[in-house]
């Protein structure tokens, strides 16, 4: 008899083993799952066979019920997935016979645009680390090399020196579940990675690229602070995440007259949806110069 604490241990294992799961990643399914697990016990069970008889789908909504006076529906929508995750995988594995996971609906979110800087914007914060320092140079190369390319801030930290080819302007990454993708990057890329690299000192083939003060490799906190550094530089009153420069990279494309389907590619996107919300980035963006610029939006409403 299969106890609940050893399938989740052999779930968590399988996340990490075959489908190759962030650390960040694993951390979260874990927490959501072990939470799950106590009021599972609460209620008096411990087994799999158990779960599989007792397990309702009102019992669930129940469960997401309790937790919503402290949980934002974001995180409830997060935990409700982590769930059928694991329900389905005990389906998979002949531990269950129904997987009552799929017949809950998901909380209702409100979508939030991506955030993202102006071309102008943009170019302001490319232009603030000071070049004269080797890590200007880095700060420099990163925020041209993430623009340049869209990669997620993890793809870019996760680099590693030869990864870029500087002669040819392409970048090998892997994104999210270790899938490998290759995209271009311009000619102000290529002579920042250039700069940054002639600074350091013994570069390797297969060391981090990108480096902090001590050597080691950049974590995606890091580039938090660096960013943020450099906003109080310019004293912009926006706050943007390093994530903000990857949608920069997709709303610019857009805007430029980029094909959807040529940016789902650039971003390693799995699904086109996920993609498309540049389409209302990109039109409120619009909406806001018409308002700023047409003598008739001014105009106010007639009686």
């Amino acid at each position: 008899m299969k106890s609940i604490e050893s399938a989740l241990k052999e779930f968590l294992q399988h996340l990490q083993s075959h489908r190759q799961v962030s650390a960040h990643t694993l951390r979260a399914y874990e927490g959501d799952l072990r939470h799950w697990e106590v009021h599972l016990r609460s209620l008096g069970l411990q087994d799999v066979a158990e779960l599989s008889k007792a397990l309702k789908p009102l019992q669930l909504r129940t469960y997401l019920a309790g937790l919503y006076p402290t949980h934002e529906r974001s995180s409830l929508c997060r935990r409700l997935s982590a769930i059928r995750t694991f329900l389905k995988y005990l389906k998979l594995q002949g531990w269950i016979d129904r997987d009552v996971g799929a017949l809950v609906p998901s909380p209702k979110t409100k979508k939030s645009l991506p955030q993202f800087f102006k071309i102008e914007e943009m170019k302001e914060l490319i232009e603030a680390p000071d070049l004269s320092t080797t890590l200007g140079k880095r700060d420099r190369a990163l925020f041209e090399l993430i623009y340049g390319s869209g990669l997620r801030v993890s793809e870019a930290v996760g680099l590693n020196v030869g990864e870029a080819d500087l002669k040819e302007g392409w970048v090998k990454v892997f994104g999210k579940g270790s899938k490998e993708r290759t995209v271009p990057f311009g000619t102000p890329a290529r002579f920042a990675l250039e700069v940054y690299l002639s600074a350091r000192p013994e570069v390797e083939q297969g060391s981090p690229l990108f480096v902090n003060f001590r050597g080691s490799r950049l974590t995606t906190r890091s580039v938090a602070r660096i960013l943020n550094k450099h906003l109080v530089r310019i004293a912009s009153t926006k706050s943007l995440s390093p994530h903000g420069l990857r949608h920069s990279f997709a709303t610019h494309l857009l805007a430029a007259g980029a094909d959807l389907r040529a940016i789902q590619e650039l971003l390693g996107h799995a699904r086109l949806s996920t993609t498309q919300r540049y389409t209302h980035v990109d039109l409120g963006g619009l909406m806001d110069e018409y308002r700023n610029a047409h003598p008739l939006s001014l105009l106010k409403k007639p009686e």
